[in-house]
């Protein structure tokens, strides 16, 4: 089968605008059609990146053929015979990991944004140039993808790069610019760090250090018992970090990762301690890689392959997600990157975060899964009370199945094995052979099978159910007492979270029961006075705190522009932090330092 060729050039940076082409040596005799994704695999909602394609045209022989629009992102062409090449400019201007960006600074594309598919030849070998803008200010450009160089091209150099097929391309990002690249080997496979943004005072070689720890404990996870180069399922793995201001975010790839943070959040020269921001960002960095095995590799049915140009519904992403957001932090602390203390705290907000919003008493983690397409990827000033994150209480999920498997079994078998199961027989053969995910109904069986223990009523309770999971009692069995933190001079709540506009203090969401709602107010009203004294976006705490609860004061607020009064009675002070204190259980503690240190 004949390669399919792209090109993709910055056009106008200034202007946001790439060219690509796409060139097909043998199109479809009754006329090829191309379409562009939908959505990226890993950010669970429909984008329709084909509004982004600002022209459009295509020839063969040098003669101009018709395009004909099917769908939203769809075309075809007419039937020709010869060389089809389509070219077309793609606006990018999303500064996330998710799409495609560019100006005089930098640019980033993922495939989906930008190489349209040709139907047919999914599975044809594609090269792609990706050129160089033109201009004096772009000779110091480089390029960073984990994309394969074709021969005559240096590596982080502009020219040929090639993929196995169209899904191998869409699913390597690609960043352009004047980076910060560093190296380093994790069990023997070199994995790249690239910084794209200003960051002063970069203590780049602390965090290879940091980040080669925590991809050795994960290799290691995975196959405790390979040599180390069979150990690693890529053959080179690239870090795309971007800077900002203030930013974050990831998104997970086969062979790389893309990452949005903040440039405080990165360790400076000098700095040995670790603040939250850089255990923030570590915990991201952690949560993609080990996605390279659970998602990317160990996929439900329904991923395999995606259709991406539809929603793909499944109700496994507590499992995919969730035990991802468990193990992040876990092999944090595995790793040694950060003290056992450090991680409990990690678990107590989430913890807090979980038990915060009563849309857990309404919404299962599987049910999540299933409507993440139009409820947790939308999310609404209701969503406290309507929904629950597969990942925040799928982690907990994974926590709990993780603890219960370790005390049914005296400690002979784990989660950990779980994930190896998994791993063998869905993931470490992916992309040799044809793909296979994960049946909804054969998770269950498969965590029986691996432990030998009965888990058939958890499982349901947890994953289909919306009951609170028996945390407190768990964590008894290695020594961890877990309790909420209550500040006896906290102040009353409003049962609300609001948000600043200006100087202004407006109600950005409405808890259940809480004081708020019982009076009345809703999302959107703008907080204007409480007993006769205005509110700003500042003052409201400090108002509160000369009031207990039980108190009834005088609210005034603007809906719209219609000025409303309430009679509300203020709430009890909001849990908003748990604490995990350990205890003088000596086998407890051997369990927990197993637990800890897998």
């Amino acid at each position: 089968m004949k390669a399919i060729r792209y090109a993709i050039v910055p056009k106008s940076p200034a202007a946001h605008l790439f060219d690509v082409t796409v060139t097909i040596s043998s199109p479809a005799p009754e006329g090829q059609r191309l379409s562009l994704p939908a959505w990226i695999p890993g950010s669970y909602m429909v984008r329709e990146f084909a509004r982004n394609i600002v022209t459009i045209g295509a020839t063969c022989r040098g003669r101009k053929v018709a395009l004909t629009k099917l769908d939203k992102h769809s075309w075809q062409a007419a039937p020709c015979r010869g060389t089809l090449i389509v070219t077309y400019e793609v606006y990018a201007w999303d500064l996330s990991v998710r799409a495609a960006h560019l100006d005089d600074t930098h640019g980033f594309f993922n495939g989906t944004s930008v190489f349209l598919k040709v139907h047919g030849q999914e599975a044809a070998p594609v090269e792609v140039d990706i050129l160089r803008p033109r201009g004096a200010a772009y000779r110091e450009w480089r390029v960073a993808t984990a994309l394969a160089p074709a021969e005559g091209t240096a590596a982080l150099d502009f020219g040929r790069y090639r993929a196995a097929d169209y899904d191998e391309l869409i699913d390597s990002p690609v960043e352009l610019g004047t980076f910060v690249h560093g190296a380093f080997k994790a069990c023997g496979v070199v994995h790249e760090v690239v910084v794209t943004g200003p960051v002063p005072n970069l203590d780049l070689d602390r965090l290879m250090r940091d980040m080669k720890k925590i991809c050795e404990s994960q290799i290691r996870l995975f196959e405790p018992g390979a040599s180390a180069r069979s150990r690693v399922p890529m053959e080179r793995y690239v870090f795309l970090v971007m800077t900002t201001g203030e930013g974050y975010g990831g998104l997970e790839h086969r062979a790389s990762t893309a990452l949005l943070c903040g440039r405080n959040d990165l360790p400076v020269q000098g700095q040995s301690g670790m603040t939250d921001a850089y255990r923030g960002f570590l915990g991201l960095v952690s949560h993609e890689y080990f996605h390279t095995w659970n998602v990317k590799r160990i996929k439900p049915a329904v991923f395999a392959p995606y259709a991406l140009d539809r929603e793909n519904y499944t109700t496994l992403l507590w499992l995919f997600e969730g035990f991802t957001s468990y193990y992040d932090d876990l092999m944090l602390v595995r790793s040694g990157v950060i003290q056992p203390d450090a991680y409990y705290e990690l678990l107590c907000k989430t913890i807090a975060n979980v038990l915060r919003g009563s849309g857990r008493l309404k919404q299962s983690v599987a049910e999540s899964s299933f409507d993440a397409w139009v409820k947790y990827y939308r999310q609404d000033e209701n969503a406290p009370n309507a929904i629950v994150s597969y990942y925040t209480k799928g982690s907990l999920v994974a926590l709990a199945f993780d603890l219960i498997i370790r005390s049914e079994t005296r400690g002979q078998k784990s989660l950990d094995d779980i994930m190896r199961a998994l791993w063998q027989r869905y993931g470490r053969d992916f992309y040799k052979s044809k793909p296979v995910g994960m049946a909804e109904d054969e998770v269950l069986p498969l965590f029986e099978e691996v432990t030998r223990v009965s888990l058939g009523d958890f499982f349901h309770a947890s994953v289909n159910g919306t009951r609170d999971l028996p945390l407190e009692r768990l964590f008894e069995r290695f020594g961890l007492a877990l309790a909420p933190v209550v500040n006896g001079d906290a102040r009353p709540g409003l049962g609300v979270k609001t948000a600043k506009r200006g100087e202004e203090c407006t109600l950005a969401q409405v808890l259940d029961g809480g004081a708020a709602q019982t009076a009345g107010l809703s999302a959107g009203d703008t907080l204007v006075a409480i007993d006769g004294l205005r509110v700003t976006a500042g003052n409201l705490d400090k108002l509160l705190e000369r009031y207990r609860p039980g108190d009834e004061v005088t609210v005034h607020a603007f809906r719209r522009d219609e000025l409303r009064e309430s009679t509300l009675t203020l709430d009890a002070p909001e849990v908003t932090k748990y604490s995990l204190t350990v205890t003088r259980d000596r086998a407890a503690s051997q369990r927990r330092e197993r637990w800890l240190h897998g």
